[in-house]
């Protein structure tokens, strides 16, 4: 199984920053578009996001970048980690260093306003906050509003970049409709349930012509049975 790329905007800011690499190589590298790498550099795309050198983090070499820099056509390859570390599974509330709580609203902030599809649930679990203060900052009714500045949660240090864009990722399979499993199953009140028994024992209704016309057949079966017994007792006779 490859290991995924961590922080793939902030290494993606860094290589902009630092390289001579084409949006199409940085973008193949990151798991990006090209579009949103384009977007990183003019400053639209990613906005406040700190870059990750991952030269450092043992992601990619230099001589990798160099390579690749050489041939526009050529596709970097990503570092086999020295070390693999399982990942810890999160039981419970994110919990949020002391020194971190004061820049939750500035977070939360960053992320209605780049992230609209996520639910006050994901914003929750990302950055270990309340609706209340969720609504309160989409609202404009927080109390230190006219202070608050989007800022990244990851550069906050409040989640990781590898949560965040599992939560974008969900929140956007969820935007393409609800499915079947998830609308469960619709009970009918007793006022329907009579009402559409009613339905299907009045004339003229399909169930209703359907049944009528399962007992004529069942009728006319037993004529033709008797008609038949009656003919074979004659040729007895």
């Amino acid at each position: 199984m490859a290991t995924p790329l961590l922080m793939p905007k902030a290494t993606a800011v860094w290589l902009v920053d630092n390289t001579a690499l084409s949006f199409e190589q940085i973008a193949a590298f990151c798991s990006l578009h090209p579009l949103e790498v384009q977007g990183v550099a003019d400053g639209d795309v990613a906005g406040g996001i700190m870059g990750v050198n991952p030269i450092q983090n043992g992601q990619l070499t230099r001589e990798e970048i160099a390579k690749a820099e050489a041939d526009p056509n050529y596709r970097m390859k990503m570092s086999e980690p020295k070390v693999r570390v399982a990942a810890a599974k999160r039981k419970g509330p994110r919990y949020t260093p002391i020194s971190r709580r004061n820049e939750r609203p500035n977070a939360i902030k960053w992320l209605i306003r780049n992230h609209p599809e996520l639910k006050d649930a994901q914003i929750m679990r990302l950055v270990g906050t309340t609706k209340s203060t969720i609504d309160s900052v989409r609202e404009g009714t927080h109390w230190n509003t006219a202070n608050l500045a989007a800022m990244d949660p990851v550069t906050l240090g409040l989640c990781s970049q590898i949560d965040l864009d599992l939560e974008v990722k969900r929140a956007s399979k969820g935007a393409a409709g609800p499915d079947e499993a998830d609308q469960g199953t619709m009970l009918l009140t007793a006022e329907e349930a009579l009402a559409s028994s009613n339905a299907r024992n009045q004339p003229g209704s399909d169930e209703h012509d359907g049944g009528r016309a399962e007992r004529e057949e069942a009728i006319d079966a037993e004529s033709v049975f008797a008609k038949l017994k009656s003919l074979k007792s004659d040729d007895d006779q």
